[in-house]
């Protein structure tokens, strides 16, 4: 018993012992993830989320051994391309991929194009993505948060399909209405577009995913894009093109910046020391990093030393400019080791400014393929624009006996834009066999029927397709129809040019046989752009509707109905005819890619509706146009100076009878200083009102949209003197309110 009673004491403590190991064993587990997380970054300090992009970006280039930093500056293709075949670690048929430096922790780049959604290079198999409405279509809503919300929807669909770089947003401005990638962008003004573009950039960013602003810069037709030479002076397209991309720049901060095509005044863009170091890293002060688009590279130590950081896809350049040749370049001192270092550090900088290292992408994520549906369908619906509505045949009323639909395949589904930006359909396209079978085809139809939606809305009327192909049979079965609905369509596409601005195949002869049998003949424009109307008179209303996205098919008949009030303006001036562009004949041999040609922008920073108003020429329709199936009445405008800004202001009623959206714009016009044109949009907005209801609206103009820029001083003035403010329904409203206001000298370099 005396054994048993002296064991006692020590089993208590031998037990409180290893209770007091357990619990310290579970403390110290517990703690594990923070200890091994300040141990990775004790490791790593470039991983710490607490530091600036900056100096997170300089400490990981300091770690790196020289072949590392050569790895970021080259990339890949992510499909076989001619004799290569792709990178095995890229993502299949992707647009391209840089390979990470796993030993830091820094994650390979996955590049896909484009501004409409996640697009797949031409494969049997491609992914099957959310595409929205054409660019044109995003800019005719005139709508901030719209653009915003479309940026999120394919940003979110890149990041589920394990891209972290997206090459969008294409903000080059529309001087050439046949340009075949007019679709990708955001009109003639520099205001408009930047403002658009930007907020689709900001859109994109939000999922960490780096966006491209590009074509940059003056890559304004396909046409010999290769090899022409855009001759433009600097005032000019500092005040234009070049005024567009710098307001994105401010705006919205992408990633990166694509390099063009041609050439911009004897230079190739991609080795172009005035635009790449001179404006866009030193005048702007721009951080990040500048990527060549696809074959647009000609050298290693000119395109290195001018401000190229990053080659695309080697495989489309004569040869790999950034691998072995830029390695013995740095060697023997042709590029510094300094203009290396900092060609990383730019691409480093915005993968960790924009969360592509703390938030690492993953193929297959998850995609709300119907919610995103809604987003490309509120685009689309929002974007189309009512330029004719006689009589009031529009909205579709109730009631209809007989509606016949005509032509364009309206029948199973809505145009898209063919190229690099062509976003594959979920069940493919709706229409096969038809185009170019090979790049930049093929000719895709979404698959949301323009036919099957107007059925839906018209349950008691017999609802009838013909395809047009014989104009005198159309015009027959639309003879006894309540409403005739003539779908027109213009396919184009990156590399190819409009051939011209008339509908092709003798579509313009099929609408006016069917308006003549029916005066109550609705056309439907499917298109990239403008085009020619000689039949505008013989119909009883007009609708663009654009490259129309996924749900485009429905968006249309929403808006035929009613159910939607159009609201969309035109970002765009539509021309009479090609006599009253600047180049009535479009520059270039589209059959000849091996003669350099110039083409002259005369005009200057007079594009699309100043040259209008310069020229004393009357448009089709003007930029800004657009009507509505109720009426908005403006009144109060004025205006005031603050901190050297000017403010206007202003109130807008809906005098009509349904709910709808107004975007009333804002001009200014010198009244004694020489700008490039009569006058230039200053700002806008866009509101809805029900019937009745008011609405003060307020607008801060942008001091350069006042100015003339100056080359020599690298300034921006502002002339003292009289300008006139225009309260406006579009560039050519001659019942436009106005105020004037007087602004006194200034000059500035914002």
């Amino acid at each position: 018993m005396n054994s048993e009673l002296n064991l006692r004491p020590l089993a208590i403590a031998l037990a409180a012992a290893l209770t007091a190991i357990a619990s310290t064993v579970v403390v110290l587990a517990t703690s594990l993830p923070a200890y091994a997380a300040e141990a990775a970054v004790t490791e790593r300090p470039w991983m710490d989320v607490k530091l600036d992009a900056d100096r997170r970006a300089t400490l990981a280039l300091q770690a790196m051994t020289q072949r590392e930093k050569l790895d970021w500056v080259m990339g890949w293709f992510g499909s076989d391309f001619r004799d290569k075949k792709r990178n095995p670690a890229a993502l299949p048929f992707s647009a391209g991929y840089i390979p990470g430096t796993p030993r830091l922790g820094l994650p390979a780049l996955f590049e896909t194009d484009a501004g409409l959604g996640v697009a797949s290079q031409a494969t049997k198999t491609p992914r099957e993505r959310t595409s929205l409405p054409s660019g044109l279509a995003t800019a005719a809503t005139w709508d901030r948060k719209l653009a915003y919300n479309g940026g999120a929807m394919i940003g979110a669909e890149a990041r589920a399909s394990g891209f972290n770089v997206m090459l969008a947003g294409g903000v080059n401005l529309l001087r050439e209405p046949r340009n075949g990638r007019n679709f990708e962008y955001a009109g003639e003004d520099p205001l408009l577009a930047a403002t658009m573009v930007a907020q689709q950039i900001k859109g994109i960013q939000s999922n960490h995913v780096i966006a491209t602003m590009k074509h940059f810069a003056v890559n304004d037709q396909e046409t010999g894009r290769f090899i022409l030479d855009a001759r433009i002076g600097d005032a000019d397209n500092r005040m234009s093109d070049l005024l567009a991309f710098q307001m994105v720049l401010e705006q919205s901060d992408p990633g990166s910046v694509m390099c063009a095509y041609n050439r911009l005044n004897g230079a190739y863009a991609c080795e172009s020391d005035y635009l790449l170091n001179q404006v866009l890293k030193k005048d702007w002060g721009y951080k990040g990093y500048v990527m060549s688009d696809w074959g647009a590279v000609h050298s290693t130590v000119a395109a290195a030393n001018n401000g190229l950081d990053q080659e695309s896809a080697w495989e489309f350049d004569r040869s790999a400019y950034f691998g072995v040749a830029l390695e013995e370049a740095v060697a023997n001192g042709h590029v510094p080791q300094a203009r290396l270092d900092n060609m990383v550090f730019r691409i480093l900088r915005a993968m960790f400014d924009k969360g592509v290292v703390d938030h690492p992408v993953a193929e297959g994520g998850a995609i709300d393929f119907a919610a995103h549906g809604v987003v490309s369908r509120t685009d689309a619906e929002d974007g189309m624009v009512l330029l004719k509505n006689a009589g009031g045949v529009l909205p579709l009323k109730a009631g209809a006996k007989k509606i016949v639909v005509i032509s364009a395949h309206a029948d199973v589904g809505v145009l898209a834009g063919g190229g690099s930006s062509l976003v594959y359909p979920a069940g493919g396209s709706a229409v096969t066999g038809i185009g170019p079978a090979t790049w930049p085809g093929p000719v895709v139809y979404h698959p949301s029927s323009p036919l099957k939606a107007i059925q839906a809305r018209a349950p008691g009327a017999s609802v009838v397709y013909h395809d047009g192909v014989d104009a005198a049979a159309a015009a027959r079965a639309a003879a006894d129809a309540d409403v005739v609905l003539v779908f027109a369509q213009q396919w184009v596409g990156e590399s190819v040019d409009a051939v011209s601005l008339s509908l092709p195949d003798n579509q313009d002869a099929l609408i006016s046989a069917v308006a003549k049998a029916n005066p109550k003949t609705v056309v439907v424009l499917e298109t990239g752009g403008p085009v020619l109307m000689p039949w505008l008179g013989q119909t009883a209303a007009v609708m663009q509707a654009w490259y129309a996205g996924t749900s485009g098919g429905e968006a249309i008949a929403r808006v035929l109905f009613g159910e939607v009030n159009p609201s969309g303006r035109l970002p765009a001036t539509f021309p009479m005819s090609a006599s009253q562009l600047p180049r009535p004949v479009l520059d270039g041999d589209p059959k000849d890619e091996s003669k350099r040609f110039d083409v002259n922008y005369h005009e200057g920073a007079a594009v699309g509706y100043k040259w209008f108003d310069l020229k004393g020429l009357k448009p089709l329709f003007p930029f800004g146009h657009g009507l509505s199936y109720t009426q908005f009445a403006y009144s109060g405008l004025a205006a005031s100076q603050k901190d050297g800004k000017l403010q206007l202001r202003f109130k807008v009623t809906n005098t009509g009878t349904v709910k709808g959206k107004d975007v009333p714009q804002l001009y200014v016009a010198p009244q004694g200083a020489k700008w490039e044109a009569p006058k230039r949009l200053a700002g806008w907005d866009k509101v809805e009102l029900a019937p009745g209801e008011s609405r003060e609206v307020s607008v801060t103009v942008d001091p350069r949209l006042l100015a003339m820029y100056d080359s020599g001083s690298k300034s921006w003035r502002i002339a003292k003197g009289s300008y006139k403010v225009l309260l406006a329904r579009s560039a050519a409203d001659a019942d436009a309110a106005s105020v004037n206001v007087a602004l006194e000298a200034r000059t500035f370099k914002p």
